[in-house]
């Protein structure tokens, strides 16, 4: 197995095991289809991402030579032929899976048929559907007589298409027509008989009518076969501290949509003479990852197969409202007596919504401060704030424009935000800002109060229906006292370090965060070495930081109690010989994404517990602004305690991470209760009682 010196595993080989769970859901035979759909979805989703930003990496990483040596990955050139490898055989397993659920799909009979599988009315239904809403989104580009090559968008695609004349054996010619996924759906249903439900997909209603489209310019003969690039996705931003960061993003996003080919897959049916037109156009060579797959791209429209054609789909639980904010109430009176945490998606996300509109119109709330990376897009969180300026609330958003894959819609943000009133600040210089916190300041009968929360998840209630994360409304003072030390700073970087360093209860990215987390471990590592019971509990997306690896090394060696729940890269080895115990690590993959940052040092009263913003990464340490909050409130300590202790005990959807990445799922003890740890902690949570 390529590891690195220090006996890490390469975070990108790790990933991609990452994704294989989420292919095992794809293929797990007892998930409903359309769940095993959108498993495939977020497969291909997650690759094309995955291509986007690390394997543009690690070619830069080649480019430089030897200056890469300063990167974790000291091989890129290794990896990335690890990674074609490894990539190639999971599109293997892939096409096996789809192949496997078209068979279950048409079992049910539902079946997905292309252009040359229509009865007479369907083929007169989507002649009628290409008329009325195909047509004018379509713009037929005819490649060979354009001196340069059309760019090929990032996430899109296209039929290339081989025009011919059966007798005219000279007359033939390539076009290029891009599938206007964006504005029409790209599952149409259409007209069945009693007891079947057919599809087709937007690129076969197109290839159908590639006559409508081509006949009047001489040809009789179409072939249409579907092609994608990806580019790398990294934005390249000047590091001169003058330049304007909106003129940047802008441009960069321009480079973006340029920006070289990472991948290019194309329909392995496809005609070599086109094939190989296409490649030198483009300006591709073999180790420009080109992928022969098959008639359909773009899974990540699989994500949305229509659910309408299933009649036997379990409804998801619907989040509930946390018993103490119950509404009719004043969630800032409540706080006032005591912490609420939120656990999302079983709590519901209004609730945040509730205390930002109760802020907008309580006459005593001065000022508003909160900061937003990814937003919804019909954002209820924007909708509060504006509505709370035009209540006289001074309101202050600090957006982060660089939120990969976000940035346009943050831009839109910011226009909208500002034409509002609301004073809009874009954060540090070369530097995301990805600490959620909300500070609302109220003055009433000559006394100021605050409140606020810290979440581990973003402020956007499309996503916390199916995001785990946790958010802490608290009046806590010394929480708020950093949180506003935190906003000042981020409103005035320069004159205001100070503030940050001066946080002494939130630990703080890039600042603190790390030493804090080392000073956590160092304390088990002392008991254990007395031979007092000392435990450590890390839950994360990812974890890649050498050093913390390491520290959690010692920490295992000395006979700390190591238990890990990480959803995606997992770097660090968890079984070794020189362990006094294996370090217990797994992945849980189920129908919500485990996106939640907890760490529980300790045991019993003496433990403790904070939630983050971070994941353990250099870029998460080091380069961004993020906040951890320490719990304090003994009810909230239990309740997360308890909910890690539902998933150390996953074994339905838990998959161990071990040192050679095998995914196997955790084995069920004879005897052994099943734990399906997400339906656990619904009913932990549902069943819980608090007193006011």
């Amino acid at each position: 197995m390529l590891k690195s010196n220090k006996q890490t595993i390469i975070r990108d080989l790790s990933w991609l095991s990452f994704n294989a769970r989420v292919l095992q859901e794809a293929k797990d035979s007892s998930n409903h289809i359309h769940d095993r759909l959108r498993f495939l979805g977020i497969f291909s989703n997650n690759l094309d991402e995955f291509f986007r930003v690390r394997v543009a990496a690690l070619n830069k990483m080649v480019l430089l030579g030897k200056a890469a040596k300063m990167h974790m990955e000291a091989n890129p050139d290794k990896i990335l032929k690890k990674i074609q490898q490894t990539v190639i055989a999971q599109q293997a397993d892939f096409d096996s899976t789809y192949s496997e659920i078209i068979t279950e799909l048409e079992r049910k009979n539902i079946f997905i048929k292309n252009e040359k599988q229509l009865s007479k009315k369907q083929k007169d239904f989507v002649s009628k559907f290409f008329e009325e809403k195909v047509r004018t989104q379509v713009i037929p580009l005819m490649i060979e007589t354009i001196p340069q090559m059309p760019l090929l968008r990032d996430k899109s695609i296209y039929l290339a298409c081989v025009l011919g004349n059966n007798k005219e054996s000279m007359l033939q010619r390539y076009a290029m027509i891009e599938i206007p996924t964006k504005v029409l759906p790209r599952f149409v249903i259409l007209p069945s008989e009693e007891g079947q439900k057919n599809i087709i997909l937007l690129e076969d209603i197109i290839r159908l009518n590639l006559p409508s489209l081509f006949a009047p310019f001489g040809f009789n003969r179409f072939l249409g076969y579907i092609i994608k690039v990806t580019r790398d996705a990294e934005l390249e931003i000047d590091n001169d501290v003058n330049t304007n960061l909106i003129s940047e993003l802008e441009k960069g996003l321009k480079n973006r949509k340029r920006g070289r080919a990472t991948r290019f897959v194309y329909d392995r049916q496809i005609d070599p003479m086109m094939l190989n037109y296409l490649t030198r156009r483009l300006g591709l060579t073999k180790k420009d990852n080109l992928i022969a797959g098959g008639r359909i791209h773009n899974f990540k429209d699989f994500i949305d197969f229509p659910a309408s054609i299933f009649n036997d789909i379990t409804p998801r639980p619907q989040p509930f409202v946390h018993p103490l904010l119950m509404q009719p109430c004043r969630i800032m009176d409540i706080i006032e007596k005591r912490d609420v945490m939120l656990h999302l998606p079983y709590h519901s996300f209004d609730s945040i919504i509730d205390l930002l509109r109760e802020a907008a119109i309580d006459p005593f709330v001065q000022s508003i401060r909160i900061t937003c990376y990814r937003l919804a897009k019909n954002s209820k969180i924007v909708n509060a704030l504006i509505n709370a300026v035009r209540n006289g609330k001074e309101v202050t958003v600090v957006l982060e424009l660089r939120a990969r894959f976000d940035e346009e819609a943050n831009m839109r943000w910011k226009a909208q935000l500002e034409e509002e009133g609301v004073k809009v600040v874009l954060g540090i210089h070369d530097m995301k800002v990805h600490a959620k916190i909300c500070v609302i300041r109220k003055r009433e009968f000559n006394r100021t109060k605050q409140y606020g929360f810290v979440s581990t998840g973003n402020l956007n209630e499309n996503t916390a229906r199916y995001y785990g994360d946790h958010c802490l409304l608290t009046t806590n003072k010394e929480i708020l006292a950093d949180i506003n030390r935190i906003f000042d700073y981020l409103e005035n970087p320069i004159k205001k370090i100070e503030n940050l360093k001066n946080c002494k209860t939130l630990p703080v990215s890039p600042l603190n965060m790390r030493r804090n987390m080392l000073l956590q471990i160092n304390k088990e590592i002392r008991l254990a070495k007395k031979k007092k019971p000392a435990s450590v509990i890390i839950k994360l997306n990812s974890l890649v930081d050498t050093t913390l690896i390491e520290k959690i090394h010692e920490a295992a060696k000395a006979g700390v109690d190591v238990k890990m729940v990480i959803r995606g890269i997992c770097s660090a080895v968890t079984d070794q010989k020189a362990f006094k115990e294996h370090i217990y690590a797994i992945s849980i993959l189920d129908e919500y994404l485990e996106h939640a940052r907890v760490m529980v040092f300790g045991n019993g009263k003496e433990s403790k517990v904070f939630i983050s913003s971070a994941d353990w990464m250099i870029r998460n340490l080091d380069h961004r602004i993020e906040a951890a909050c320490p719990v304090s409130d003994k009810e909230i300590k239990e309740e997360l305690i308890e909910i890690l202790r539902i998933q150390l005990a996953e074994n339905v959807k838990g998959r161990i991470l071990d040192n050679e990445q095998r995914n196997e799922y955790v084995q069920r003890a004879e005897h052994e209760p099943e734990v399906r740890s997400q339906e656990a902690i619904y009913n932990y949570l549902r069943h819980k009682t608090y007193q006011k």
